[in-house]
């Protein structure tokens, strides 16, 4: 049975499972489905457009599913998609998406850390940490296991790799390779991450070969496409390094060196 305060304003027009928690002075807009297990606090806007997973968590304050910031906008119906188990904390806030790619979507388990951001049309994977105040423009794609610092604002467009790290604090506006841990001014890579590597449990012989192939990339002094060329000839094809080349060759706004 779902437990929602008398003060909670909740649309006929919306699908909410029946054992969801519902706090005070929040808004659940037509157009919206809560998935079973969800607790919503206090005085949160779940907007129209929005669709929550199954045991998602949105704090006090938070704003999930309002109208793109963006000038292209025409009204169109567009989606927040919010994975299961993600947790949303205090005065978050997800805009939905435009025509240009019809949705943004947070996967399962993400952290979304305080007044964090994610714009219009962002794609992000499963298990994604954002700490404090990390601001995403439109368009980001962010793959499973990134983690990003608190105060991070990153350009829009901008690709970041799976189980990479970006410190905090630091601008980004190139993509970000997997892997990777990065920081610094000017943004660069600063090596692998082989600590969150093996915290996750990657075998001592898929990081060296990760080590292997980041050398040629970033301290060799060859530009990317001689990069390439060099990983393809010398190290071996795990299904690690293929997604680095794989991320390497749709990657549009070239890479944190």
């Amino acid at each position: 049975m779902s437990d929602i305060h008398p003060t909670a304003i909740v649309s006929p027009n919306a699908e909410v499972a029946e054992d969801v928690t519902i706090g005070p002075h929040s808004i659940i807009e037509d157009n919206v489905v809560v998935g079973k297990g969800c607790h919503i606090a206090s005085s949160v806007l779940i907007a129209s457009g929005t669709r929550l997973g199954e045991r998602v968590r949105v704090a006090h304050s938070a704003v999930v599913g309002t109208q793109p910031q963006d000038l292209k906008f025409g009204g169109e119906d567009s989606l927040a998609v919010i994975g299961d188990d993600t947790v949303i904390r205090e005065f978050v806030t997800i805009n939905r998406g435009t025509k240009a790619h019809g949705e943004t979507s947070i996967g399962k388990n993400c952290f979304i850390m305080a007044y964090a951001h994610v714009a219009h049309d962002c794609i992000i994977g499963n298990h994604v940490i954002m700490a404090n105040s990390v601001n995403l423009a439109g368009h980001i794609e962010i793959d499973d296991y990134a983690i990003l610092g608190g105060v991070l604002p990153v350009h829009q467009f901008v690709k970041i790799g799976a189980h990479c790290m970006i410190g905090g604090g630091f601008r980004v506006q190139h993509d970000v390779c997997p892997y990777s841990l990065v920081g610094g001014y000017p943004l660069k890579t600063v090596g692998l991450n082989s600590i969150g590597l093996r915290r996750r449990g990657f075998k001592r012989e898929t990081i060296a070969v990760l080590e292997q192939a980041f050398k040629i990339l970033f301290f060799s002094h060859l530009n990317t496409s001689q990069a390439v060329e060099k990983i393809q000839a010398e190290v071996e094809k795990t299904a690690e390094i293929q997604i680095v080349l794989d991320f390497l060759e749709r990657s549009n706004r070239g890479i944190v060196k």
